[in-house]
């Protein structure tokens, strides 16, 4: 028997671990965990100084991942592949799984952070405490890059400083796999007991209803994923205007709104890319085009800064180790987090994210902007609220974006955002603070 535990791969095309496993000898079955750990107190906060008010795992993303997980288990049913869902961490089930089933191979995607990592080291220690871990070969795969880690022109160690000479390189030495698929598969489907995906509730999160001003009205899951692409691409063709509509603040197609399925492996960046591609072909290749495929090179490039730098990611002065006078001043990461600060666009921008769990690109810039240059605080304090609240959050592209923007990442320039000439710039007829400021007369 196969096992494919799924983490942040949660698709069954192009999944090289399920392809992989499907391939092999004998049947498969899937495992999905909702690590306790994943939904507990920040242990991050040891580090800030500060008493952090919220966990890793919000209500937004938590509930997206629920529906994705949900999602995968009908697609997979498809090819009659059970999946077991657990609250349980996987050190307590997997032992127990290997030994129901016989299990010989584990396919999972290869993580290299720490939580990640830490899960992995626990099951081990699991196995072979058990007695069990000299039966078991693991098969470890990177699935989550447009650009394999086989396939580049350098080293980890000499990933480029600079993003512009990371992407040109890439762009004239490398190439994009082809994606894989399990078309075809079928197996006579193990007998499992029935397991549930649990609530919020469960999680020690609370319920809610999604924001009608949300620019981020959908579900987890491959199928919507899906459904997202082709809307965007194919029915309404926003893709031609991309690079012209990207910096918008209202609505749900001033943007792909790619990330949030990205984040969680709903759908692959090689997927898209091969989209992105066939459209050109058949309906439009312009700069706009090519845009929506910068800014996934942009997302490979933080997974390869985080491959380089490793526990760097997280540290104070960041990859370039820069020593700067950081405050952790709670009264101001309250106003920060309410949005009642002295500045009207950083209020909006952070109402929007509290009530949604989404916030738009150019939003994100201003706030963390505001945050570490403009006040000074510890930019970590930051980026762990958004790693509780975003829907799409996404370690690698969170952190990097933070470092980044901080003065302390990919770009040795000052960043510092002018936040006024940002708010006349793109909010200028103040659409979208009266949308989210409306209980404060502009």
């Amino acid at each position: 028997m196969n096992l494919v535990w799924f983490r942040n791969d949660l698709r069954t095309e192009d999944n090289t671990s399920l392809k992989a496993a499907c391939d092999a000898e004998g049947h498969v079955i899937g495992v999905y965990f909702f690590d306790p750990r994943f939904y507990q107190e920040s242990d991050f906060a040891m580090d800030l100084k500060i008493e952090l008010p919220f966990g890793k795992t919000g209500k937004y993303r938590a509930r997206f991942i629920q529906e994705a997980v949900k999602d995968l288990r009908e697609q997979l049913q498809k090819f009659d592949i059970p999946l077991l869902v657990y609250h349980r961490s996987p050190e307590e089930v997997i032992p127990d799984l290997v030994t129901e089933y016989s299990i010989k191979n584990i396919y999972l995607q290869k993580e290299w952070t720490r939580d990640e990592l830490d899960q992995e080291n626990a099951v081990g220690d699991a196995l072979e405490s058990a007695g069990l871990k000299t039966g078991i070969s693991g098969y470890r795969v990177f699935d989550q890059f447009l650009y394999h880690p086989d396939d580049i022109p350098f080293t980890i160690k000499e990933i480029p400083k600079v993003y512009t000479g990371f992407r040109k390189k890439l762009e004239k030495e490398a190439r994009i796999r082809d994606c894989v698929s399990i078309d075809g598969y079928h197996q006579e489907s193990p007998k499992v007991p029935e397991t549930t995906i649990p609530t919020l509730e469960d999680l020690g999160l609370e319920e809610f209803e999604k924001d009608s001003r949300s620019a981020f009205p959908w579900q987890g899951g491959e199928k919507e994923a899906w459904n997202r692409l082709n809307h965007y691409f194919w029915e309404t063709k926003k893709l031609q205007y991309y690079k012209k509509t990207r910096n918008g603040l209202i609505g749900s197609d001033y943007s792909s709104k790619f990330s949030a399925w990205l984040a969680i492996g709903c759908i692959s960046p090689r997927q898209i890319y091969h989209e992105v591609k066939r459209f050109e072909k058949e309906v439009q290749k312009n700069q706009d085009t090519y845009w929506l495929i910068f800014e996934l090179i942009w997302r490979d490039f933080f997974k390869y800064v985080s491959l380089k730098h490793k526990e760097k990611l997280f540290a104070l002065g960041g990859i370039l180790e820069k020593e700067y006078e950081w405050n952790s001043n709670k009264p101001a990461l309250k106003d920060w987090m309410n949005g009642t600060t002295s500045e009207d666009f950083v209020n909006a921008n952070m109402r929007e994210i509290a009530a949604t769990g989404f916030m738009s690109n150019r939003g994100r810039q201003n706030v963390a902007s505001y945050w570490s240059m403009h006040l000074e605080q510890d930019w970590r304090i930051g980026a762990a609220y958004f790693e509780h609240i975003l829907i799409d959050y996404d370690v690698h592209s969170n952190y990097g974006n933070w470092m980044y923007n901080s003065g302390v990442g990919n770009d040795p320039r000052n960043r510092t955002f002018n936040i006024q000439s940002q708010a006349d710039r793109y909010d200028g007829d103040k659409k979208y603070r009266k949308l989210w400021l409306q209980d404060k007369l502009l």
